[in-house]
């Protein structure tokens, strides 16, 4: 294709050029279009060719069972009624009631320490 191309080209110009090496006394005006030479893209065609190839592969219903978890509804909480209220009740009344300050059996705690103590303050030698 590029060598026929070459060839129209040359002719033409050969023809322009022996009709004015003539010696015709009339001007004339030539114009020439140059064919437009293509140029073979090989990357765009083989890019395009294989798009061409290309087959998409079959979807299968099997494929996502190694990706994909099951889907399994979440257990309901148990709800606060199902518990056993009668008896966390039952203990809670029978359990102590315990007082800040005083011992176990109701008896005041002892107050062995006294809340106010001060450290005695060490001697400066004044040497």
């Amino acid at each position: 294709m590029l060598s026929q191309t070459i060839r129209a080209s040359r002719s033409s110009i050969a023809r322009v050029a022996r009709q004015q090496a003539g010696g015709y006394s009339v001007a004339k005006r030539t114009f020439i279009t140059p064919t437009a030479v293509r140029q073979a893209d090989l990357v765009q065609d083989l890019y395009i060719r294989e798009l061409k190839a290309y087959k998409v592969p079959a979807v299968k219903a099997n494929d996502a069972e190694g990706n994909v978890q099951k889907w399994a509804a979440p257990k309901a909480p148990k709800s606060p009624e199902e518990a056993d209220i009668a008896n966390e009740l039952k203990s809670y009344e029978t359990s102590a009631v315990e007082i800040e300050g005083q011992a176990e059996g109701g008896a005041p705690a002892s107050t062995e320490f006294e809340w106010f103590e001060e450290e005695p303050e060490e001697e400066a030698a004044h040497h």
